[in-house]
């Protein structure tokens, strides 16, 4: 069996494993194959470290792109709040079902109450959320103008 087959047999092991395992390495690591195999189409006297090294320079290549690729489109999302559900309070306004006393308090978000700290404040008085930590809201009290 010549080497151009083996190449091209490297690339779609990988490649199938990639679809078996986790990750996208594999992918990278695989089309780096099929592109030393396609370049002994070009260069079919290329020596075996040759070869290996091409590999190994196309591998190297294809990962790092691909990770700054994933990093750069990872960064900008639509919703960086989706699965946070508390962050996604932040600037909302909601009435004190409980008075704030000595810093802890309860308001009413939705149909559940959730557990505020901030400022004495009375039930019934309207606060804002500036901040989240866990399930516990930081509160400040809503302006009229808000």
């Amino acid at each position: 069996m010549d080497l151009i087959a083996l190449w091209w047999i490297a690339a779609l092991l990988l490649i199938a494993a990639e679809i078996v395992l986790p990750g996208f390495f594999l992918l990278w690591i695989g089309l780096a194959a099929a592109g030393v195999g396609a370049l002994l189409l070009l260069v079919p006297g290329l020596s075996l470290l040759g070869q290996a090294v091409v590999f190994a320079v196309l591998a190297f290549a294809s990962c790092f792109g691909y990770r700054r690729l994933a990093r750069d489109s990872l960064r900008a999302t639509p919703a960086p709040t989706l699965n946070r559900r508390a962050e996604q309070l932040i600037g909302q306004h909601y009435v004190l079902a409980t008075a704030i006393e000595n810093g802890r308090g309860k308001a009413r978000v939705g149909d559940s109450l959730w557990s505020v700290e901030g400022p004495d404040l009375p039930a019934g008085s309207r606060v804002a959320v500036v901040g989240v930590d866990g399930s516990l809201l930081r509160v400040r009290a809503a302006d009229a103008v808000d």
